[in-house]
């Protein structure tokens, strides 16, 4: 995918941004004529980004910007660019400015800054969402096209749900985390919004390879990357939804309809464990990882450091625990993750709400803490549990009086399956197949296949129960022709055969390096893998039979199975 130009974005940004009057989205807005100029260059270069505009949380560093973790006090001027920035902008991204968080990213609702609440990008009495909440909302009202956001407990999810946009929440250390303020270290997540998943999917590409090879906290892709979910999934949903009104209990189940309408596979499954772990995230020891990020700084801070009294109240009360308390902790993590993916077993992703309701400004000052816990309710598990996600608009709620709610759905599935959840979350807003952004980074090989391996032929389970996914159809050189095998079941072989060979249709599937291994370990004979030409010339690893059988085997004329 690559961006249309459009050389008016910047004066329409500019213009929504004046005309919407939320001061609050951003902490550092860019001059105009600084942004406008890079935009003219980038559109200049064409590269795959090239025109978009994007907005940074501002936890994460940008050169030359504060990065302030909306706390005054803490304000520096990085030198460089957080990587994954830095790979945003080198791919044509344009920094339009640093947006509004939940101080210190330590919250789900976006009002704990002393900036200003942000509010909802259609509601204004009500919530953005948190703790990336000025991000979302710059996406949502068209200040940006791509946001960078940051997930520890849902942050890169609630807004997004609440917002009605595309959050992306990878697998824990598959995007790089450097030039981020810390929240929790070992559970924090770069993420990214969009107005649409292809868009989404296309930064995220971006950002993946923004790793150094021996980075510190890098999780690379495995050489069994799986590359789509199977064509009739199996989806795990929870068996009772709790902390939802019934219009929103009514909500998702429209949402389970419709995944069963499209031959999705639905499961219940008790969703106790992963509430537990849930409240740990909070309510125990692991708050720890917080104080250790911040609690220096804020057990100093002076009173015109602009400490957001509930943030001071969370990180700063975390130095009552010991160390065998996050020892504790962490071991009933383990546990609870351990029954919670046993409950899973055998489902390729769990659906669930993305946030539980859609509080309002006068509700989160009236309960901060217990509402924030609520929002958490189907978030904050994730990186507990190392679970990639995605989380996409899913239709609206009728609140009454209280007008109409966004309501959003969040995908996930174990670590390194970000390429199951994205093609679902495709698949659910009807989008069309492409590769998910995994590709770029794990070890992969495009195969062509024929016959019996085709969608919808007997051994397309081959494919599938491996991982791959369906790339289209192509059509071979001129030169090769299929034999009848005495195989079971019963399927064609390609064979090169110059003299009297035409055109085979086939198609194309893309196979992680391991999934191609097995294949070569168990063709049998007279099977092969070797170049295939293509009718464009090009050539590609495919399934193919030895001379051998082309001299001794059964000529077989097919018609599906030939190009037309």
């Amino acid at each position: 995918m690559s961006v249309v130009a459009d050389s008016d974005r910047v004066a329409r940004a500019y213009a929504a941004i004046a005309a919407a009057d939320r001061p609050e989205v951003f902490i550092h807005l860019r001059p105009q004529a600084d942004v406008a100029a890079e935009h003219a260059a980038a559109l200049a270069a064409g590269f795959s980004l090239a025109g978009m505009l994007l907005a940074v949380k501002d936890n994460v560093d940008v050169a030359g910007l504060p990065t302030t973790a909306a706390c005054p006090g803490f304000t520096y001027v990085p030198q460089h660019d957080a990587p994954t920035v830095a790979a945003l902008r080198a791919a044509g991204a344009v920094v339009i400015g640093k947006t509004n968080l939940d101080q210190f990213a330590t919250g789900l609702v976006g009002t704990r800054s002393p900036h200003g609440a942000v509010r909802d990008s259609r509601r204004p009495d009500h919530i953005s969402g948190g703790s990336s909440s000025g991000s979302a909302v710059a996406v949502a009202l068209g200040f940006a096209d791509i946001a960078i956001g940051t997930d520890t407990a849902g942050s890169g999810r609630i807004p997004a749900g609440l917002q009605g946009i595309v959050g992306v929440k990878p697998t824990v250390g598959a995007i790089s985390t450097a030039g981020v303020v810390p929240a929790c270290a070992s559970y924090d997540c770069v993420s990214i919004f969009a107005a649409d998943i292809d868009t989404a999917d296309l930064a995220m590409t971006v950002m993946s390879g923004a790793f150094h090879p021996e980075a510190v906290g890098r999780r690379p892709f495995p050489s069994d990357t799986v590359l789509a979910a199977p064509q009739a999934p199996r989806v795990a949903v929870p068996a009772t939804l709790t902390a939802m009104s019934s219009a929103w209990v009514a909500a998702f189940d429209a949402v389970v309809t419709q995944a069963d309408s499209m031959g999705w596979d639905i499961v219940r499954i008790d969703m106790t464990d992963f509430l537990a772990a849930a409240r740990l995230l909070y309510e125990g020891a692991l708050v720890a990882e917080r104080y250790d990020a911040v609690g220096g700084f804020l057990a100093t801070a002076g009173p015109d450091a602009g400490v957001d009294p509930t943030v001071a109240g969370i990180i700063g009360a975390a130095d009552r625990f010991t160390a065998t308390d996050l020892l504790a902790d962490r071991r009933r993590v383990a546990e609870c993750r351990a029954s919670a993916m046993a409950a899973l077993d055998g489902a390729d992703a769990l659906l669930v709400p993305t946030a539980p309701m859609h509080p309002t400004l006068a509700q989160v000052a009236a309960d901060p803490v217990g509402v924030n816990a609520t929002l958490g309710t189907y978030t904050n598990f994730a990186n507990l549990f190392d679970l990639c996600a995605v989380a996409v608009p899913a239709g609206e709620v009728d609140e009454g009086d209280a007008g109409t709610a966004q309501f959003g759905i969040t995908l996930l599935a174990p670590a390194h399956h970000d390429a199951v959840v994205m093609d679902l979350a495709r698949r659910f807003t009807i989008s069309a197949p492409a590769p998910a952004w995994p590709e770029a980074v794990a070890e992969v090989v495009e195969l062509a296949v024929f016959g019996a391996h085709l969608k919808g032929q007997p051994l397309q389970w081959q494919l599938t129960e491996r991982g791959a996914r369906w790339a289209g159809e192509i059509v071979t050189a001129p030169r090769y022709r299929l034999l009848a095998l005495d195989t079971t079941p019963p399927k064609p072989g390609l064979v090169e055969d110059i003299s009297v060979g035409r055109s085979i249709r086939g198609e194309k599937w893309v196979v992680s390096a391991a999934a191609l291994g097995s294949f070569l370990a168990a063709l049998p004979e007279p099977m092969m893998l070797g170049a295939i030409t293509l009718s464009d010339g090009s050539s590609i690893i495919g399934f193919g039979c030895s001379q051998q059988a082309a001299a001794d085997g059964n000529p077989l004329d097919v018609d599906h199975w030939l190009a037309r």
